[in-house]
């Protein structure tokens, strides 16, 4: 039988712009609640930033200053280099780095995490290395047998770090787990909602970033707002399909939530993905060079989840089924002229 955890402690597995936003809405939450630590441990990948280790600076100055600059860390917020002490008696794991390195951090993890730990993914992406659709919570919760819940919605990192008002949806199977997630991450203005429904919310988080790079592809053609409006019109109805084929019980109220209407909004009319899409058409430059040239180290997500989306597709015989997801990973994979991608659809 297990026993009643006297206090919650909360890791972030991750301290990109996204994780480090997170990073300050739970630092400044865990201080309100007798049941949680008032240490946040954040995992960072070290780097040298201008002569110093990333998490000296982010110790002594409160700032992750590559990644999240000018927005001040609460103190309780500490940043460790090294994956294993960060996650020491952590019981709530927060998952916020980019989706094809999930695989290898769990397999660090095993066997290393408190007997009673949840996780929750904000992790953007899906992963087909067994072959198949896997989501990136099934991956966790398989490698570490663990509960894994999501959070995905509308949330560009900058805006939520200056405590603009957004919602976002946490998915969880149980209900508790969801609640004590809810407690660590919902404030005023990043007002945050629960739902029983894990994969919608998840394919949701990961398909709206193939809809941005069309939205990015529109927008370097300056076709104009109506057409912008048909693509995310046409991508959310084939996010919507493509969750339902591989995945039964997603809900359609789901998409009605932050994760998943907002979410397409926000990301085709801001975000780094349609950014480098409407970079790929304005300067001809392909999608890898402009993710280094643009992107300050962090990882362009439509591209990839195209191509693992398409992997899917054309195992299955569906590539024909989902002309959208197909124009844009021909864009991005086959050299197709972003001006075919109207014509494709």
């Amino acid at each position: 039988m297990s026993t009643k955890i006297a206090k919650e402690k909360v890791c972030l597995i991750g301290s990109g712009n996204w994780g480090s936003a997170i990073a300050k809405i739970v630092g400044k939450n865990v201080v309100k609640f007798d049941n949680y630590d008032s240490e946040v441990r954040m995992w960072v990948y070290e780097e040298i930033v201008n002569g110093q280790r990333l998490t000296d600076i982010i110790n002594t100055t409160h700032e992750n200053v590559k990644y999240l600059p000018n927005v001040p860390l609460p103190e309780n917020v500490v940043a460790v280099p090294d994956l294993l002490p960060s996650v020491q008696d952590a019981t709530l794991l927060i998952f916020v780095i980019p989706h094809q390195f999930v695989k290898g951090v769990c397999e660090q993890l095993k066997g290393k995490i408190h007997p009673q730990a949840r996780a929750i993914s904000l992790i953007k992406g899906v992963d087909v290395s067994k072959g198949g659709l896997n989501l990136i919570s099934d991956l966790i919760k398989d490698n570490l047998e663990i509960d894994v819940s999501v959070l995905m919605g509308a949330n560009i990192a900058s805006e939520v770090a200056l405590e603009q008002f957004c919602e976002s949806t946490i998915g969880c199977t149980n209900r508790a787990n969801g609640e004590a997630f809810h407690k660590a991450l919902n404030t005023h203005y990043f007002r945050v909602s629960i739902v029983d429904d894990v994969a919608g919310v998840e394919l949701c988080g990961a398909l709206k970033n193939i809809v941005a790079i069309g939205a990015g592809l529109v927008d370097g053609l300056k076709m104009g707002e109506n057409t912008k409006a048909a693509i995310i019109r046409i991508g959310l109805m084939e996010m919507k399909k493509f969750s339902q084929t591989f995945y039964k019980g997603v809900k359609d109220e789901t998409y009605f939530e932050s994760c998943g209407v907002a979410d397409v909004i926000t990301t085709c009319f801001g975000g780094r993905n349609r950014r480098v899409a409407e970079a790929r058409v304005t300067t001809g430059k392909s999608f890898d060079i402009l993710e280094k040239e643009m992107l300050n180290g962090q990882k362009l997500q439509g591209t990839l989840t195209a191509l693992e989306v398409h992997q899917i597709l054309k195992e299955k015989d569906m590539v024909k089924d989902f002309p959208f997801f197909t124009a844009v990973y021909r864009v991005c994979y086959e050299n197709l002229a972003p001006h075919f991608l109207v014509d494709e659809i």
